[in-house]
């Protein structure tokens, strides 16, 4: 017999897929046709805003109420702006400046922009509470490390978002601030009591709840008092009892990307994971970035199968698609969608930057950049202060651990040296090149990661701009006076 059309609609409807490049090809607006929730969006996905919007109108044509996704944070994390850098400063520096209004219109102008290109769901603001400083995968995502602060500014966000008509998506429950591994990769564990949880890590989502907030994202991690072995993403303990009966919320449940390890290591399979995810209470079922007509069709037929061998209860998978739908129907352009103020981000960036030291020096410095990877999240955004200087100031590029210093030493001569990093307490070789290089130069470094506890022995200045975004890179080279 062949697959049941109803369960298989029905299937689908719990799943958010995406497709390659910037047309969506004919399969992905047929599947939405056949009843599939959305796609997301990711940098791939987007060349300029008529393409973005030409591309969501596509979509609607398969299906009116399609969920378009994307994860536009601002700061470190943008697919709209991921060839030149987000205009707007990330959650760390908006933290930083502690100003809950400024965070509230930076998220609606961000909205706004959503709301134009047709996007109906922002998996964003990250509201984890960054308490590890060695965290590779959340740093500057996060609004700080204070759960008051987190919590105030996660329900701003989620405010000025809405505001627009875009749906926010709050992650990653129940917190991925205390993780020193990346679920990207692998299964992070938060070995803590519930109690822990409850002071430190949950009080963003309550905030949230609050606020209204209209999905919630899971996070592939292992909280053994709660998950036993598996990731939160597949515990009803947490999805469940936690989140729908503790703290109330009757929103969607969004899985993180299901291609990831933190996930696929856990269940041995996309289709295994979903099952098991719609079986521990999520909702909406991310499916991830490498997708393709095939795989969808194989999740869908794995989750029809599930049903069908006693796995999934019909009912289960019926409240999931309902409350997608029910996501789905909420969203849309609000009736007049504030426009983006002039100069908002950067103007926000400038306030977020701090300065410890003295910045005074006698003649233009050379700017030396250390190479720094990016997580997954981030993508392979432009970062720097590059973009910004003023005609003259020489740069030069740097690996910490391979670069001699004394080749640098040479090439800046008698001139100061602006040393710009991004999480340079945890690149091996840089605090060795800081250190050589202020024995024989005035060094200011800048940090545009997770600022952490660590400081430079021997700089003369340390400048934290909390984040890597283009409006973060204007904003510390006004700081220093190296703009044009």
């Amino acid at each position: 017999m062949g697959q049941d059309p109803g369960l298989r609609r029905l299937a689908l409807g719990t799943l958010l897929a995406a497709y390659p490049g910037p047309v969506p090809p004919d399969w992905a607006v047929d599947l939405l046709a056949d009843g599939l929730a959305g796609h997301t969006l990711f940098g791939t996905n987007i060349h300029d805003p008529a393409q973005v919007e030409a591309s969501t109108a596509a979509l609607r044509a398969g299906r009116p109420d399609v969920i378009v996704a994307i994860d536009e944070e601002g700061g470190d994390v943008t697919r709209l702006a991921h060839a030149t850098g987000s205009p707007y400063p990330g959650n760390a520096a908006l933290g930083a400046v502690d100003d809950p209004a400024l965070t509230r219109e930076v998220y609606a102008a961000i909205g706004a922009e959503l709301a134009a290109l047709g996007v109906t769901l922002d998996l964003a603001p990250t509201v984890d509470v960054n308490t590890a400083d060695e965290n590779p995968v959340i740093g500057t995502r996060s609004f700080g490390a204070d759960p008051k602060r987190v919590a105030v500014h996660s329900a701003a966000a989620v405010a000025g978002l809405q505001s627009t008509g875009v749906a926010a998506c709050a992650k990653h429950f129940p917190g991925h601030g205390a993780t020193v591994a990346d679920s990207h990769h692998e299964l992070p564990t938060v070995d803590v009591p519930p109690a822990v949880l409850r002071e430190r890590d949950l009080p963003p989502f309550a905030a949230v709840v609050d606020a209204g907030v209209r999905a919630v994202m899971t996070a592939h991690i292992r909280v053994p008092a709660l998950t036993g072995d598996g990731p939160a993403t597949f515990s009803r303990a947490v999805l469940h009892d936690l989140l729908r009966v503790e703290y109330g919320f009757t929103g969607a449940v969004v899985t993180d990307a299901l291609e990831m390890k933190g996930a696929v290591l856990a269940a041995g399979g996309v289709g295994t994971g979903a099952v098991r995810a719609l079986a521990a209470g999520a909702d909406l079922l991310c499916i991830g970035a490498r997708v393709d007509a095939e795989l969808v069709e194989s999740v869908a037929a794995e989750i029809v199968a599930a049903i069908g061998d006693g796995r999934l209860a019909r009912e289960r998978v019926e409240e999931a698609a309902g409350r997608t739908a029910t996501l789905a129907a909420a969203t849309g352009p609000a009736a007049a969608p504030p426009p983006a103020t002039d100069g908002l981000g950067y103007a926000a960036a400038l306030r977020a930057v701090r300065v410890e030291g003295d910045l005074t020096r006698a003649a233009a410095p050379l700017v030396v950049q250390v190479h720094a990877t990016s997580t997954v999240a981030e993508g392979r955004v432009p970062w720097g202060l590059g973009p910004h200087l003023a005609a003259g100031i020489e740069q030069a590029r740097a690996v910490a651990g391979e670069t001699d210093p004394e080749k640098l030493r040479r090439l800046a001569g008698d001139r100061p040296v602006v040393l710009v990093g991004r999480h340079l307490h945890r690149l091996p070789g840089a605090r060795e090149l800081v250190e050589a290089l202020a024995a024989t130069h005035q060094v200011t470094v800048v940090e545009m990661g997770w600022p952490g506890a660590w400081r430079p022995a021997g700089a003369r200045a340390f400048v934290a701009t909390h984040g890597a975004s283009h409006a973060n890179g204007r904003a510390a080279a006004q700081t220093l006076g190296l703009t044009g």
